[in-house]
Formats: structure tokens, C-alpha cells, sequence
């Protein structure tokens, strides 16, 4: 077929996931093309950028998350967006994320310990009887549109570990919707929390909150701003600094201001916990669903061998991976699949396109509860495996499980496809009704 830029594109533009993730996209690139230029056109105001190397094989992918030494998070940070000034750069680069050893590790150290065994199964009974205490919130309904009620989970376990009382947890929604869905109308300029129900802290912080732009809502005049960067969260990290104030004992956040982070260091380990945490099982747990309910001969496995739940966690998390892509920086010159990469070229792995790989997975668009071996990288690989990977993981069995238990003849309730957000970079549903039968 020979290799098509227009179609390579295509993987760049935030409207081809409006549709679905593109893989049969991915699988075209992968045989012709396996690293691959991409151009960055502009995308309604946000401006054009300089374009990156496309990476779609597993090895491949996993190749650069572990060479650091190569490919670097740290030299232009983790976004296919490059930072719009040297001023949001450098402060990108104090977030754990987006660090190269030794300073990535330095910071991980700092909230390993929230996720220790020991704290991790303190955590798994109280992540057990909230997921019970939401199936048996709807179950009387009949119905429910379930991206809600998956959301509830990953944002109350981050309000526990994080401390953030129960009556500001509406605004990490807020927080994670402005940056995640910055693309996404419905999202980009998310501010859901009713003032009268947050605490003194909540209200103050809502004073800090900036009047953006944003390129799907814009106003006259001037540039989008970026919604990751620190004019555009100004009233999270107000919050966040008021809460180090008095930190719960224990809390991420407490470890956090005893570590010794600098402002900005604590700043952005506050946004990747409060932002990244969610996102990733916020966005996970309705897709993993979705999967299990349209290919219903496994979810009727599952319900009838509710032992398999743990394998289908990781099966769901390859096929509906909540993160597309990520990106690194060349380091130096490399060559990769062939491919001469120069130092300062941005190169982005495609976990999505990794998680399909036919080199590695069997038959890899067929759901298989019971597919073993499973090497996807959903989360990550090499030194920046996700730090909060196995408290996704209990929390996300933990919901499945129940909602199988608990939702008895569980379906979609409508023929229509459920409403995707639109974005490059999550893999996320705005909307999934479904329906079951009251007892």
C-alpha cells in the first residue's frame, strides 16, 4: 500500500477519537509504517506545532519508555502539546511525570509509601464497601448512565488518600475535566462544584480559578491557554497549598509537605494525583464495561465465574486502554525501527496501538477474559510504570465485580453508541446508559 502522510495524520486530530480509537489505523501503520512522521496541523484556534515521530509496535513502544537515557520526559515534557512558553516548561518538568532519573525517582520516593502492601490493603476494604455502597445506590433505579457512577469510585479513594474532605470532591471532577477534556466542549471549561457545599478552603479556592480561553470556547482576541499549565490551575494549587496547611496525618498530601518538595514539586505532584488518578480509572472502568457488554458471551462468563475478574481487569485494561499515547523527547540522535530520530524530535508511543500488536497478542481485537499472557502497557513501562497501577487495579475489579453481582441481566439501554470524549490523549466515554433488572 506504501505509506500515506494524510493518513498518518489522522492519529494526530482529536476529532478521529470522537468516533472510536483508530485501530484499524494503527494496524495499517504498524504493517507499513511502524514508526512514523505525524504532522500537528492546527486544530480549531490551537496553533500548528513541529510534528513527532509516531511509535505503534509493542517492542518498539517498549523500547523508548525504557530508555530514558534516549528518550527523555523531561527535555520537553509529556504532552504531544508543547509547553506555550519557557515559563510552563520548566515548570512541567518539576512534576514527577515528567523527570528523568535520578530526579524522577527522588519524587517517586516521596509518596511510595502510600502504596505499600500494608496500605494498599487497607485501602482494598474500604475501596470494597464503597463500590458496594454505589451498585446498591442505583440498583432500585433500573437503570443509571454508568459514567457517573464509575467516576464516584477513583474520586472518592483519591479524596481519602489525598484528603480532600467529602464536600470538595466535586472540584477534582472540575480539575480533571478542565485539563483532560481540554479538547471536548463539554469538558474544557468543566465548574460542576456548587459553591454553598464546599468547605471555607473550596469557596476561597474558587476566587483563585482564571478566566481562560480555551480553543473550543474561545473569546475575542489572544491565544488559547494551556490548560495544564500553572496560570490555567491556579485555584487547584491555591487549594492544594491551603491543605498542606492542616494536612489529614497520613495523607499523600501531609507526606508530600514533609518531603521537603519545593512549591512547584508539590504543586504538580498534587496535579498528578488529583488529575492523572482519576483520569485513568475515571475513564477505564465505563470503557471496560462497555467492552464486557458488547461482547456478551464473556460477560456471561464472568458472571457465571466471578473468579475470572482479576484476569479480565487486565484483558479490559488491553482493550480499552485509558491512555492513547505519551509522549518523550530524543535525547540524541537515535535510530529507531530504521527510522533516524534527531535530538529535540518529539516521539510518541501509542499504547493503544501497542495493546493491538498481532506480534504479541493473538487474534488482539477479540476480548479474552482469560488471555495469558498479557503484557499490555496501559500502564506504562520502564521507570514510570504507574506508581498508582495496583490501586487501580483493586479498585477497578472491585466495581466490576459487584456491578456483575449485584446488576442482575445488565445491558446497554440504548442501540446508539454511548458519547465518547474527544481527545488524543484519554480514552473516555461522557455517557453510558444502561439498564438491569429490578428484583
Amino acid at each position: 500500500m506504501g505509506f500515506d502522510q494524510a493518513v498518518a495524520n489522522r492519529i494526530f486530530l482529536p476529532g478521529t477519537y470522537a468516533e472510536g480509537v483508530p485501530y484499524d489505523l494503527f494496524r495499517e501503520l504498524r504493517a507499513e509504517a511502524p514508526v512514523c512522521w505525524v504532522e500537528e496541523p492546527a486544530v480549531g484556534e490551537w496553533p500548528a506545532g513541529p510534528g513527532y515521530w509516531a511509535v505503534l509496535r509493542h517492542g518498539d513502544v517498549k523500547h523508548v519508555l525504557r530508555s530514558p537515557e534516549d528518550f527523555s520526559s523531561h527535555l520537553g515534557a509529556t504532552q504531544i502539546r508543547d509547553p506555550d512558553t519557557p515559563a510552563d516548561l520548566a515548570f512541567a518538568r518539576t512534576m514527577m511525570l515528567n523527570q528523568d532519573p535520578p530526579g524522577h525517582a527522588r519524587l517517586r520516593r516521596a509518596v511510595a509509601a502510600a502504596f505499600t502492601p500494608r496500605a494498599l490493603h487497607e485501602l482494598t476494604v474500604s475501596v470494597e464497601r464503597r463500590a458496594a455502597e454505589l451498585v446498591e445506590a442505583i440498583r432500585p433505579l433500573g437503570e443509571a448512565d454508568f459514567v457517573p457512577v464509575a467516576a464516584e469510585l477513583p474520586v472518592w479513594t483519591l479524596a481519602l488518600i489525598l484528603g480532600v474532605p467529602e464536600q470538595d470532591r466535586q472540584l477534582l471532577v472540575d480539575w480533571s475535566n478542565r485539563v483532560i477534556g481540554y479538547q471536548d466542549p463539554d469538558h474544557a471549561r468543566s465548574s460542576t462544584a456548587d459553591p454553598s457545599r464546599l468547605t471555607d478552603l473550596g469557596r476561597a479556592s474558587l476566587a483563585h480559578r482564571p478566566a481562560v480561553r480555551t480553543a473550543v470556547r474561545p473569546a475575542p482576541g489572544g491565544r488559547p491557554v494551556n490548560p495544564r499549565s500553572r496560570a490555567a490551575l491556579a485555584d487547584m494549587f491555591a487549594y492544594a497549598h491551603g491543605l498542606a496547611e492542616q494536612p489529614p496525618p497520613g495523607s499523600i498530601v501531609a507526606r508530600m509537605r514533609d518531603a521537603g518538595l519545593g512549591p512547584a514539586e508539590f504543586e504538580t505532584m498534587f496535579f498528578l494525583f488529583g488529575v492523572a488518578g482519576n483520569e485513568t480509572l475515571r475513564n477505564g472502568l465505563p470503557g471496560g464495561l462497555y467492552s464486557l457488554l458488547t461482547h456478551p458471551e464473556q460477560y456471561g462468563r464472568l458472571s457465571r465465574e466471578p473468579g475470572l475478574t482479576v484476569p479480565a481487569v487486565e484483558e479490559l485494561l488491553r482493550f480499552w486502554p485509558p491512555v492513547v499515547e505519551f509522549r518523550r523527547t530524543a535525547a540524541r540522535d537515535v535510530v529507531l525501527a530504521g527510522r533516524p530520530i534527531r535530538r529535540g524530535d518529539k516521539v510518541v508511543v501509542y499504547h493503544a496501538s501497542a495493546n493491538r500488536d498481532e506480534s504479541v497478542f493473538p487474534d488482539p481485537d477479540r476480548l479474552d477474559l482469560t488471555r495469558s499472557p498479557n503484557d499490555h502497557v496501559s500502564f506504562g513501562f520502564g521507570p514510570h510504570f504507574c506508581v498508582g497501577a495496583r490501586l487501580a487495579r483493586i479498585q477497578m475489579a472491585a466495581l466490576i465485580r459487584r456491578v456483575v453481582a449485584g446488576l442482575p441481566g445488565l445491558e446497554l439501554a440504548s442501540d446508539a453508541p454511548p458519547k465518547r470524549l474527544v481527545s488524543n490523549f484519554q480514552n473516555g466515554l461522557k455517557s453510558l446508559p444502561v439498564r438491569w433488572r429490578q428484583r
